[in-house]
């Protein structure tokens, strides 16, 4: 039994909802769409596949990573018409559309069982990374407000302001030094204001 691979998409038509996902067969491509009780595939032999990927003018390797492309920016349309459904990848200067067919009750089961146990299985491997994860950054410490604040903010050179020049320089200013002018000083030292009348 062949385990769905995945990207798995959401799709409608209509008012209904659909999930379409890839399923590699050993050296094959086969796409899949369900409503949970009816299973539509592309059903592709390797001679069918090699004809179809001749006339996109693609390689076969080349569709997974273009369905899951068009999936991960939801280019996918759908349109079912009883037992047949047709799929559209559109994703810039790119196009494929392949025709889907129902499967029989059997088949359609067994699919669903595949699909069900897959996502079980991508859900699993998800909560499990998602745990490691967690327990690497509980083993790291709690991050003070200090750290983060050094994490976010770039630290500067010991000494240098953000202009470049040193602070301490800018502190030590001469008498008569100008503010507004480093290094300018006045040739005349300040008398103050005399409030006396002459």
């Amino acid at each position: 039994m062949a385990e769905p691979a995945g990207p798995f998409c959401p799709v409608s038509h209509g008012a209904r909802r659909y999930l379409s996902y890839c399923a590699p067969p050993s050296g094959g491509f086969n796409l899949y769409v369900t409503n949970a009780s009816e299973v539509w595939s592309t059903d592709f032999s390797p001679e069918k596949l090699e004809e179809h990927a001749a006339q996109s003018g693609m390689s076969p390797g080349d569709y997974s990573s273009r369905f899951r492309e068009a999936s991960e920016r939801r280019a996918v349309t759908l349109t079912v018409q009883d037992s047949k459904a047709t799929l559209q990848l559109k994703e810039g200067t790119w196009s494929l559309t392949f025709n889907l067919f129902k499967l029989p009750c059997s088949e359609a089961r067994k699919q669903l069982e595949a699909l069900m146990f897959g996502l079980v299985g991508c859900v699993s491997s998800l909560e499990k990374r998602l745990a490691a994860a967690e327990d690497a950054a509980a083993a790291a410490g709690p991050c003070s407000p200090e750290k983060s604040q050094r994490l976010l903010i770039p630290e500067l050179s010991p000494g240098k302001s953000r202009g470049g020049g040193s602070a301490l320089a800018a502190k030590r200013r001469g008498p008569g030094e100008s503010l507004i002018n480093p290094g300018f000083k006045s040739k005349k030292a300040p008398s103050g204001v005399d409030f006396e009348d002459s």
